[in-house]
């Protein structure tokens, strides 16, 4: 029956680095210990008598590694192994922990310190967050490591195009070595001594925040590494909630973002067979939000994440501890924010009915592997391309863009967001900035190599807020795997904030149009990336005064048949169609006249194969019996067409007690969770909703009642909706000591289901119930 698992599936799981506690108790299926200090095979312990499946979590950029840094380890200070920013300063992390440049000695101390996790008996390792800052590689370490990869002396950073770029590609490859050398050992390791397979997981942040804030990371990189085993998608409200422009206004749009990365994410298990879970967070590391905050975002980003059924396997909560223990808001102090100090005004501790919500959500989350789905509307084939290359061009060096322009954009985009934020209409004024800005080269360049990335966001936002299902697609896998373009019919690419690593990327995609694909290309060749010494601009033949591509686009032309510099406009290609639109992809969240005219090139080109495009401010996919739907704001819609209603019979997964329903309304920046009675008409025992783990539901007494074994975290307000045969006349419980738990219940005729409550005291009890 749904909702009835073995935690051997894995289905869901939480990171936390204190020991177990009742009230974190949420009955997932898996609990990766945190840290690997003295205390971690007690905590290992004390899960693993819980009934989790254990994991070990720990930091592979970052960690308490003092005693490799101060060279209690190996005799050795390692202090020039911190990333280091050009004039000289640590970048760090906290106080004493620095991001690190992964040299070969600091993956063989993580390795040796791992092995105690192996000893302890955890089933896997992850090592989260393989960062390296843009704004870094000075350190002695990261020149060592130059010398050696590229064979020439270091160059520092901000001196060229060329020499960003390929700093950039070794940041890459740095964590991606570390990451195939400590998986491999500790694999190894595990099976001789052990006799046990170990798997090796890497959380990471995703593409589209990594390159928003300027962070590189390995990424699709990793696909080709066959140490690693899968990934977590950490994507959460403080990824998410980092603003963007669209249609000229600067503002959070958390769930649009989150749509966004956890698409990009699915993308690195596509085709591999290896395994991803999307992460949520009931709160955040910034801890000046209120609870109401917390819990608008998170829901925005938790239905974001099922609008992808290929993944149906979820990190419910990083740190549960500071979720069911913590209080907000409180001043933030050290670590960025993440540490805080005292209390703000209005500070208190988690609502029950949010804690109720979550530990339904841990369930919820449990039951999504519903091969059965459909979108509302146009079914997807959308995608835009992305590329790990765009990591590595996120920055100009010196000479390109005057550092006032980049210090007064930054500073203009951050007060219009937290104006915004605070509830202030800074549309207007917002809007004539953007306008300002693209009338200015230095301003506009700067703009390009913010934060709010608005590359990518200028290709997506515009048809995404149009209720057009546009995914992110990962460029590098086209030469990786072999009909990875299968599933689409239509693709956004630009060249401008994105590069080609080799040839047959292009050759790929030319194949693609050829073979039935419409393309759309946005570019208009300014992007000052063009000019690196790529395999594009190398000389086409012995005659040295020949050049080559002036892009790569030039050459992607070249290969579909039509000029290197084609007009705007759509070309036939073989079976298929490109659109050429020559113009820079950020300009296109400056204003709404420019977002209405790629939606009508994009409306056209859909045409040519037959999709028809209704213009909604919705995205809702079926997901077997559940509805999940989300209504953005910021549409030109008609007023009739901006409230969407869904009519049935409905459990409504956002309630506590799963309210039976049969008509729910949303309106603008509104999302719902449903479950659809009507597709399980024939079943007769089903589990609808529940906060507390149901570990089996039975029929008693020859069809004359039931009995549950269920169990949830300490001090919440426990409910569970179950679908049954018969009207309940009465109800009884008792825990696992025999002691009477008092249970309510109220049956519902319309659904055949009962609602059952109780006060949980994190103990496991049985329900047995008796029909009329």
């Amino acid at each position: 029956m749904s909702y009835i698992r073995e935690r051997t599936q894995e289905l869901t799981g939480f990171q936390e680095s204190a020991p177990w506690e009742p009230n974190i108790d949420v009955q997932c299926d898996f609990i990766m210990v945190y840290g690997i200090d003295s205390t971690m095979p007690e905590r290992v312990r004390q899960f693993r008598e819980k009934g989790y499946v254990v994991h070990l979590m720990t930091g592979i950029s970052w960690g308490e590694y003092q005693d490799y840094l101060y060279g209690k380890y190996d005799g050795r200070n390692h202090w020039d192994e911190s990333q280091m920013d050009r004039y000289g300063k640590h970048i760090k992390h906290g106080k004493e922990v620095p991001y690190m440049s992964p040299s070969i000695a600091f993956t063989d101390y993580l390795t040796e310190k791992l092995k105690t996790a192996v000893d302890a008996g955890v089933m896997a390792i992850h090592m989260e967050e393989p960062e390296f800052w843009d704004y870094g590689g000075y350190s002695e370490s990261f020149k060592r490591e130059y010398l050696l990869y590229y064979r020439e002396p270091w160059q520092p950073p901000h001196t060229g195009l060329d020499v960003r770029y390929k700093c950039a590609k070794l940041k890459a490859y740095l964590y991606a070595r570390a990451i195939g050398r400590i998986g491999t050992a500790l694999k190894e390791y595990a099976l001789t001594n052990y006799n046990r397979v170990l798997r090796f997981y890497i959380p990471t942040h995703s593409l589209v925040n990594y390159t928003q804030w300027k962070i590189i990371s390995p990424e699709g990189g990793l696909i080709d590494s066959p140490a690693v085993d899968g990934y977590i998608a950490q994507v959460w409200t403080g990824t998410s909630r980092s603003a963007n422009v669209y249609e000229g206004v600067v503002k959070e749009r958390t769930f649009e973002t989150a749509y966004l990365e956890y698409g990009i994410m699915q993308e690195l298990v596509k085709g591999t067979g290896r395994r991803m879970w999307f992460l949520h967070d009931p709160i955040e590391d910034n801890t000046e939000y209120t609870w109401e905050d917390y819990r608008y975002n998170y829901l925005k980003t938790a239905a974001a994440s099922l609008l992808h059924p290929a993944v149906h396997t979820y990190e419910i909560c990083p740190w549960p501890r500071r979720v069911f223990n913590g209080v907000f808001p409180r001043k933030a102090g050290l670590a960025g924010g993440t540490i805080p100090t005292t209390n703000m005004p209005g500070a208190k501790a988690i609502p029950g009915e949010y804690a109720t919500l979550l530990n339904s959500m841990v369930q919820l989350f449990g039951d999504m592997d519903q091969t059965d789905y459909a979108f509302d509307g146009i079914n997807s084939g959308i995608g835009v391309f992305m590329s790990d290359s765009g990591l590595f061009q996120r920055s100009y060096p010196e000479g390109i863009v005057p550092e006032e322009n980049i210090i007064n954009m930054e500073k203009t985009l951050r007060e219009l967001k937290d104006r915004e934020h605070r509830g202030e209409d800074c549309s207007k004024e917002s809007k004539a900035y953007m306008e300002a800005v693209t009338n200015n080269k230095d301003d506009y360049l700067a703009f390009v190599q913010s934060g709010s990335f608005p590359n990518f966001f200028g290709m997506v936002l515009p048809l995404l807020k149009y209720g057009l299902p546009v995914r992110p697609v990962q460029l590098d896998n086209v030469r990786r795997f072999p009909g990875y373009l299968d599933d689409y019919n239509t693709l956004v690419l630009s060249y401008e904030y994105i590069k080609p690593e080799s040839p047959d990327v292009n050759n790929a995609l030319a194949a693609w149009v050829k073979d039935g694909g419409s393309l759309m290309y946005i570019g208009d060749g300014s992007d000052p990336y063009h000019n690196i010494k790529g395999w594009w601009n190398r000389s086409l033949a012995e005659d040295k005064n020949q050049s080559g591509y002036e892009s790569p686009a030039e050459h992607l032309f070249e290969m579909l048949g039509i000029p290197r510099r084609p007009e705007d406009g759509i070309s036939e290609v073989g079976k298929g169609y490109i659109l050429m639109w020559n113009i820079a992809p950020a300009k296109l969240c400056t204003s709404k006249g420019l977002a209405e005219k790629f939606r009508k090139r994009m409306k056209e080109l859909l045409a040519l194969n037959s999709r028809s495009w209704e213009y909604t401010n919705q995205l809702t996919i079926r997901r077997g019996p559940y509805i999940i739907s989300s209504v953005m704001g910021e549409s030109d819609l008609p007023e009739s067409s901006k409230v969407h209603t869904f009519h049935g019979l409905f459990a409504d997964m956002l309630e506590n007690d799963y309210k039976i329903i049969t008509e729910k309304q949303l309106k603008e920046d509104e999302i719902t969770i449903l479950f659809d009675f009507a597709k399980i008409e024939e079943v007769k025992y089903r589990v609808i909703g529940c906060s507390a783990r149901v570990f089996s539901l039975e029929e008693t007494g020859e069809g004359q009642g039931f009995t549950m074994n269920v169990k949830a975290a300490d001090h919440i307000n426990a409910y569970l909706r179950v679908r049954l045969p018969k009207p309940v006349i009465s109800v009884k419980a008792q825990d696992e000591n025999e002691t009477p738990v008092p249970v309510d219940f109220i049956w519902d005729e319309s659904s055949g289901t009962v609602l059952l409550s109780y006060e949980s005291r994190n103990q496991r009890i049985r329900i047995d119930g008796i029909y009329k």
